[in-house]
C-alpha cells in the first residue's frame, strides 16, 4: 500500500495473511515504512498506473526539476520482491529513502547489518533484506545506505536522466540472502513486468464503455491471487475502519465462500479461464471434508484455522481499535455458503471446466446436509456477531443450492437424489414467498418477521430466484430507495447499534443498478453505475464502503467484492457485444 507522500506503509510478506514488516497504516512511522521522495517534499504532484499495468508511477514537481519514482513487484518464481526506481525528469532534484523495518506486524525492532558496500540484511525471521542501489546509470557521489536510529537512510543528489533502482527483497533468514534480488537489470525487470500485465489485460473479453474501469477492477482482483493455490483475497489489509474511530475492525487477508461464485462468473464472463480454473482448484481443496464443518472464510492455502487476536501496540487507523489479525468468522454457521459453493460448480461444469471426479459426489454430500439444516437460523451473509436468524438472502442461497445441483445432474446424466432436491427447492421458494416478503412494505426483507430491509433482496432476479418483471421483485427494488445514503446504498437498515454510522456499501450499490437495469430502468441505472466509478481513489481503487458525509471510502481496500460487483455490473449495463465466454453443453430443464 502506497501513500500519495512515496511511503510504503503496509506490507505483508511473503503471503497476503503472513505478519507484517510495515504497518505505518495501522500506527505511527516507528511501526515501519519505506518512504522515497525528494528531500522536504510532502505529497507527489501526481501518480497514476501506468496503462493496463500494476506498475505505479509517483511524479514530483517543483522549481527544483521534476523527479518520478516508479513501484513495482516483478512476477516471481522465488522469493518475494519489491523495486523502487527513482527517475530524474529534469532539473535535480535531491531524493531520500527511509526504510524503517518492523516484524511481526510492526512490534519487532530487527537487526540491521551491512552486506558488502551497500547492501543490508536483517533478521530475526522472516528476513526482509533491503538490497543496494542498483541498475541504471550510477549518480554522482551518492551517500551510501546506512542504519540510523534502526532505519535504513539513504540520500542521492538526483539529475535529469539518472535512474537509480532500490529493491527489498523477502527470504527466510537461515538461507543464504540472494546475491542479487533481480535476476536482470531493474530496466529490464521494469520492463517484463509492465508487459506481463499488458499481455494479461489484452484478455479481457469486455468491449463496453467502460473498459479502463473494467480492466483495472480485474488486475486488482489478479494481484489478489495467492497464484500458488489460486486463492483470492477479499483485500490485502486488516482493520482498515468501518467507522473511523470505531471498532468494526477486521482482518480481510483471507479467501471467503461469499465470493465463490461471483468470482467464477466475473472471471469466466472477462475472458480468464486459467484464473477460474484455479480459484475452482483452491474452492475444491478448501472445502473438502465434514459438510457440516463447512466455514465462511479460508486462507489463501485453504486452512482453516485463522485465530483472531487483537494488537494492544497499535492505536489503529485514525485511532480506530482495535487492531485484528486472523478471524473468528470462521466459527459462524451461514446457509449461504452451501449454494454459493454448488453454483460455483455449476458454472464451472457449464463453462467446461475439468472438474475432478469426485466433485459430484461432493455435491451429494452437501446436498444431504443442507436438506437436513435448511430450515435452521444462521448468521446471514453479513456475519452478523449476534443471534441466529432466519434470514432470507440465506434461504434464498439454500434454494440456488438445490437448483444448480439439478442442473449438474441434468448435464452429469445424475438424477438419483433429484427428487428429493426438487422437493426441497419448491418448498424453500414457497416459504420465502410467504416468510419472507412484507406485504406491508411491498418487499422482502431482511429476516422472517422483521421489518428491516436488506440489500441482498436485490441479487434475487439475478440468482433466478423469481423473474425481474415479477412485481415483487419490482417492489423490492422500489423499497431500497430505503436504504440509499447519499446516492449509495447500505447493506439493511440501520439497527441503532452503532450502524447508523455506517458508510454506504460499493458493492450494494451495484447491485442496485444491476436491480435497476434489470427491472427496465437503465437510464438510473447507468446513473447509479457511474456515481460508484465517481469515488473510486485516484488510481481507480475502491474500499469496501464509501461515506457520502465525509466523501472518504472506508473498510479494508482495495475490495474484492466491490472489484468484483463492478465487472458484473458493467457487462449487465454495457450494450456493446462482448466475445462469448466458452461454455460446455446446454442444460436442460431440471
Amino acid at each position: 500500500m502506497v501513500s500519495r507522500h512515496g511511503s510504503i506503509d503496509w506490507l505483508c510478506l511473503p503471503r497476503f495473511d503472513s505478519p507484517a514488516c510495515l504497518a505505518a497504516l495501522l500506527g505511527t512511522p516507528e511501526h515501519g515504512f519505506w518512504r522515497v521522495a525528494p528531500v522536504g517534499r510532502g505529497a507527489c504532484n501526481r501518480r497514476a498506473y501506468r496503462p493496463d499495468t500494476l506498475v505505479l508511477d509517483s511524479v514530483w514537481e517543483s522549481e527544483q526539476g521534476a523527479v518520478r519514482v516508479t513501484d513495482f513487484m516483478p512476477p516471481r518464481t522465488q522469493w518475494p520482491c519489491v523495486v523502487r526506481v527513482i527517475e530524474g525528469l529534469s532539473g535535480a532534484v535531491p531524493m531520500r529513502s527511509e526504510l524503517r523495518l518492523r516484524f511481526h506486524h510492526g512490534r519487532v525492532v530487527p537487526w540491521i547489518r551491512g552486506v558488502g558496500a551497500c547492501t543490508v540484511g536483517a533478521a530475526p525471521p522472516p528476513g526482509a533484506r533491503p538490497a543496494a542501489p542498483r541498475g541504471g546509470r550510477p549518480p554522482p557521489a551518492p551517500r551510501p545506505d546506512r542504519a540510523r536510529a534502526h532505519a535504513t537512510v539513504g540520500e542521492n543528489p538526483g539529475g535529469a536522466g539518472r535512474r537509480l533502482a532500490l529493491t527489498l527483497v523477502w527470504s527466510p533468514s537461515h538461507r543464504a540472502a540472494p546475491p542479487e534480488p533481480l535476476s536482470v537489470p531493474a530496466e529490464t525487470a521494469l520492463k517484463q513486468t509492465a508487459d506481463f500485465w499488458r499481455n494479461w489485460a489484452a484478455q479481457c473479453r469486455y468491449r463496453g464503455p467502460w473498459r479502463e474501469a473494467v480492466v483495472r477492477s480485474l488486475i486488482t482482483l489478479k494481484a489478489l491471487t495467492y497464484a500458488p493455490t489460486g486463492g483470492i483475497v477479499a483485500a490485502p489489509t486488516t482493520s482498515l475502519p468501518e467507522r473511523i474511530g470505531g471498532t468494526g475492525n477486521w482482518d480481510h487477508r483471507y479467501c471467503w465462500l461469499r465470493d465463490s461464485s461471483l468470482t467464477l462468473s466475473c472471471l469466466l464472463r472477462s475472458g480468464y479461464r486459467g484464473e477460474a480454473a484455479a480459484w475452482l482448484g483452491w474452492l475444491v481443496r478448501a472445502v473438502a471434508g465434514d459438510p457440516a464443518d463447512l466455514q465462511t472464510v479460508y486462507g489463501v492455502q485453504g486452512q482453516r484455522l485463522l485465530p483472531e487476536t487483537e494488537a494492544p501496540w497499535l492505536p489503529g487507523y485514525e485511532g480506530s481499535r482495535p487492531v485484528r489479525f486472523g478471524n473468528s468468522a470462521t466459527g459462524q454457521f451461514q446457509l449461504d455458503v452451501y449454494g454459493e459453493v454448488v453454483d460455483a460448480l455449476w458454472l464451472s461444469l457449464r463453462a467446461g471446466i475439468a472438474i475432478p471426479a469426485h466433485v459430484w459426489e461432493l455435491v451429494e454430500i452437501l446436498m444431504g446436509f443442507l436438506q437436513r439444516h435448511w430450515q435452521e437460523p444462521d448468521q446471514g451473509l453479513w456475519q452478523v456477531r449476534g443471534g441466529r436468524r432466519q434470514f432470507v438472502h440465506s434461504k434464498v442461497m439454500a434454494w440456488l443450492a438445490a437448483d444448480r445441483a439439478l442442473r449438474m445432474g441434468v448435464l452429469l446424466g445424475r438424477n438419483g437424489s433429484s427428487g428429493g432436491w426438487r422437493a426441497m427447492r419448491r418448498e424453500v421458494h414457497r416459504e420465502v414467498c410467504r416468510e419472507g416478503w412484507d406485504p406491508v412494505r411491498r418487499s422482502f426483507v431482511q429476516s422472517y418477521g422483521s421489518s428491516a430491509l436488506d440489500a441482498s433482496a436485490l441479487l434475487i432476479p439475478r440468482l433466478g430466484f423469481l423473474p425481474p418483471g415479477d412485481e415483487r421483485v419490482r417492489g423490492t427494488v422500489r423499497a431500497m430507495e430505503r436504504l440509499r445514503h447519499g446516492g449509495f446504498v447500505r447493506r439493511y437498515t440501520p439497527d441503532g447499534d452503532g450502524d447508523d454510522a455506517e458508510g454506504a456499501f460499493v458493492s450494494c450499490s451495484l447491485w442496485y443498478a444491476d436491480a435497476l437495469a434489470a427491472t427496465g430502468r437503465t437510464g438510473q441505472a447507468r446513473e447509479a453505475f457511474e456515481r460508484v466509478l465517481g469515488i473510486r481513489n485516484d488510481v481507480g481503487l475502491l474500499a469496501e464502503q464509501w461515506d457520502p458525509g465525509t466523501g472518504r471510502q472506508l473498510g479494508n481496500a482495495p475490495q474484492a467484492f466491490s472489484h468484483l460487483a463492478l465487472v458484473k455490473t458493467a457487462f449487465a449495463l454495457s450494450p456493446a457485444p462482448h466475445p462469448a465466454p466458452r461454455t460446455g453443453p446446454a442444460p436442460g430443464r431440471p
